[in-house]
């Protein structure tokens, strides 16, 4: 049987969306339904049955971030883009590569960008008499993704100008109170990559996945709000939440690939996981 997650994480139709491309490059996927919405902008958007690719005359990082900027500004009054988050994310097929754009955060999706997360296990290695545990976090009812949903210890997006190793200290104090000289410790796994179709648009992302062993002393303690309450809990807890789909896609995965690595479970139990540590590329 093929765990929830992973079906989720590649649940994705080509044939319901069109190609978005800055230039000759294609950035982004934005579902058919939606295409009419730009409609309105002929201006900034040139609209076949090939695709949407913004127009020539925007050839410069502020020009496109302008353009770009007062469509998703009116489609967010609209409510067509929800959850706004006052976050900065770039607009760019490799972390480490030029932006082609700024857009706030919350249309990404909208447009199917790719995007950058780092999640993080809080691993008690020696709790219970030996009996490894992590620590796991509830996500809080207000959130604009998953609300209530279970979900890592520590878990954000990489907003831009941030890099991976910055994001994980400041999310680790965020979320769970996890001071830096804590937080500095994370050792990194694998990088998971999801293509799935959601309510708002198409996730695209690529999260970096890192462990942390934290003290049997410590008890996360959330500073933003953003988390509802931590829970310490077994392995076996932890991977029935991830078959009864109660943990977040993202969340689920990061998680895996942790026992796995740990050989804390038989990969038999995780068929097909490896294929999402291959990133999917836009065609």
């Amino acid at each position: 049987m093929t765990l929830p997650c992973i079906t989720a994480a590649r649940r994705f139709d080509a044939a319901l969306h069109r190609p978005f491309r800055i230039g000759a490059e294609q950035v982004g996927w934005i579902r058919s339904s939606d295409v009419p919405l730009l409609t309105r902008w002929p201006d900034v958007f040139d609209i076949g049955s090939a695709g949407v690719t913004l127009a020539a005359g925007f050839n410069t990082v502020d020009l496109r971030s302008a353009a770009l900027g007062s469509v998703i500004g009116a489609l967010a009054a609209e409510g067509r883009i929800p959850g706004w988050r006052n976050e900065t994310y770039a607009i760019r097929n490799a972390f480490d590569a030029a932006p082609l754009a700024y857009i706030e955060r919350a249309a990404s999706r909208f447009f199917g960008t790719m995007t950058y997360a780092v999640h993080l296990n809080g691993v008690v290695e020696y709790a219970e008499g030996g009996a490894p545990q992590l620590w796991i976090a509830r996500r809080s009812d207000t959130k604009a993704t998953d609300p209530g949903m279970l979900d890592n210890v520590v878990a954000g997006g990489i907003g831009w100008g941030f890099g991976v190793e910055a994001t994980i200290i400041k999310e680790c104090w965020e979320e769970a109170g996890i001071p830096e000289e804590i937080a500095a410790r994370a050792v990194a796994g694998r990088t998971a990559h999801v293509l799935q179709s959601l309510p708002e648009g198409t996730q695209a992302e690529q999260i970096f996945i890192y462990d942390l062993a934290l003290p049997t002393d410590f008890s996360p303690r959330n500073q933003d709000g953003e988390v509802g309450e931590h829970r310490l809990a077994r392995i076996d807890e932890v991977a029935r939440w991830i078959e009864d789909g109660a943990m977040t896609v993202d969340a689920s995965l990061a998680t895996l690939d942790c026992l796995l690595r740990r050989r804390w479970i038989d990969e038999d139990a995780c068929a097909g996981i490896d294929a999402l540590f291959v990133p999917p590329a836009f065609e």
